[in-house]
């Protein structure tokens, strides 16, 4: 850790300021560390793998879920700026998601069912938060409301609210109206970014956030691939703790796009 030295300027120590917090306080460290529970017994060595890659997932999506919403509300706001500040620091967060399933990948099929069965019906089909993002960035879908049986009525009523809530694309959109097009119709919306794609020069600020939209599109693309990958390389073709067929449902996501239109849009250029 870096070592505190008086400030020349004013001869005092940053350690004397502030709230007097510890770096184990302020990060709550007792408690985070406390929360690595493992249910095997006795304990499987890589349970505590398994924990950890998947907590950390979730702070992860609690980060997306702060940025993401931030860039829209930013567009919202008429701004084109920080959202792409936002979406930038997105996608590295999301390719991190990305090269983290190479560590779960240290972990063998021998013994990932060393403790397997005791995670049913648990499932990252519950993650209620995975689902906001997915939400937040436009693929909304009222029907993994009703089948998050576990989730608790502060997440049942979160993912209700991103229903209701603007997406990224509404974002997208406001800023496209602002500069003058029409977006009332698909027709519409394909000749303004059309016109945007054309004219950098003076369109410049909305193509580069439309490029930001596409990359963080990507990135989830490329986090639901490997996902795939990883199940089968794991558990093969059986079904999912949480009930589902596993890996082949999984498969039926590759092909979502949380923003089709500008994927379209290369078929035109």
């Amino acid at each position: 850790m870096p070592v505190e030295r008086p400030d020349p300027a004013g001869g005092r120590s940053f350690g004397e300021e502030g709230a007097r917090l510890s770096y184990g306080s302020y990060l709550r460290l007792p408690a985070l560390l406390a929360q690595q529970v493992t249910e095997s017994e006795p304990a499987a060595h890589d349970e505590l793998l398994f924990i950890t890659i998947h907590q950390v997932y979730e702070l992860w999506f609690k980060l997306l879920l702060h940025e993401l919403g931030d860039a829209r509300d930013a567009m919202l706001a008429g701004e084109a700026y920080r959202p792409r500040l936002r979406l930038a620091r997105a996608r590295v967060i999301e390719r991190l998601l990305v090269d983290q399933i190479d560590i779960v990948e240290t972990m063998t099929p021998q013994d990932f069912l060393a403790f397997r069965a005791l995670l049913a019906p648990a499932s990252g089909f519950q993650s209620v938060q995975f689902r906001e993002v997915e939400f937040v960035s436009g693929a909304k879908d009222e029907a993994f409301v009703a089948r998050l049986h576990d989730a608790t009525d502060d997440e049942r009523a979160r993912l209700v609210a991103r229903l209701a809530e603007p997406t990224l694309w509404d974002g997208y959109l406001a800023l496209l109206q602002a500069a003058g097009f029409a977006v009332d119709t698909g027709a519409a919306r394909r000749a303004a970014l059309a016109s945007v794609s054309r004219d950098r020069d003076r369109y410049g600020a909305l193509w580069d956030l439309a490029e930001a939209l596409v990359d963080h599109d990507e990135q989830w693309a490329l986090w639901r691939s490997r996902h795939v990958l990883m199940v089968e390389r794991m558990i093969g073709r059986k079904s999912g703790t949480g009930g589902s067929t596993g890996a082949p449902y999984l498969a039926t996501r590759l092909n979502l796009r949380f923003y089709p239109e500008l994927w379209e849009l290369r078929s035109h250029l």
